[in-house]
């Protein structure tokens, strides 16, 4: 089974046991009704995405387990989405790979801004969460950034990058499946929505 498909299966699995799990302890009786959500992203991999304002710490007590997984393991995928493009920024080549890396950029850390606000504290889904995203191989596929000759960065990019966001839209689409939480579920339909749109963007980059 290639990498990306084997994490995308633990994180769904994840997801799913969580779902399990506040199945057993009854859903949530209300949804928040303050929590913000981070601006629509644009066709063209997100591009004109919009600063996303924190929510509460009382925002998070109306979650359930399961969103707070979700959110926790996209704040670690961002966090290593930022750090990919940032590595690689500076060595680009082709003007239409440069503006998606920079659009790519500029939402996540948007997102990661409104996510983070989501979540003030760490319960035991986002230690959880956080532990399944340190395995998930991003250190190879950073190695071969650092050490790709100047003429291949452009396609050690494309791939990596394609590949992590592609991983990215696998777990959101699982959280749009099995989500409690109507504004982390539309939350996760952006990403869902965003990440194929970037995955097609690199794909079809010459």
């Amino acid at each position: 089974m290639p990498r990306r498909s084997h994490l995308a299966s633990l994180l769904v699995a994840l997801l799913l046991t969580s779902a399990g799990a506040s199945a057993c302890a009854g859903s949530p009786t209300s949804s928040p009704s303050v929590v913000p959500q981070p601006a629509p992203a644009s066709p063209a991999g997100s591009a004109a995405a919009g600063s996303a304002v924190a929510g509460s710490p009382a925002d998070v007590a109306e979650m359930s387990g399961i969103d707070v997984v979700f959110l926790s393991t996209m704040v670690g995928h961002s966090e290593r989405t930022l750090q990919i493009v940032r590595l690689a920024r500076d060595r680009v080549r082709d003007d239409a790979l440069r503006t998606l890396a920079a659009a790519i950029e500029a939402t996540e850390a948007d997102e990661l801004a409104a996510m983070r606000g989501w979540l003030p504290t760490a319960g035991p889904g986002a230690s959880a969460a956080a532990h399944q995203h340190e395995g998930h191989g991003d250190e190879a596929a950073l190695d071969r950034l650092r050490t790709a000759p100047d003429a291949d960065v452009d396609r050690v990019l494309r791939a990596v990058l394609a590949d992590h966001q592609r991983a990215a839209a696998d777990l959101a689409r699982a959280q749009v499946g099995v989500g409690r939480n109507e504004r982390v579920r539309d939350l996760a339909r952006r990403i869902q929505q965003s990440r194929t749109a970037e995955v097609e963007l690199l794909r079809g980059t010459p």
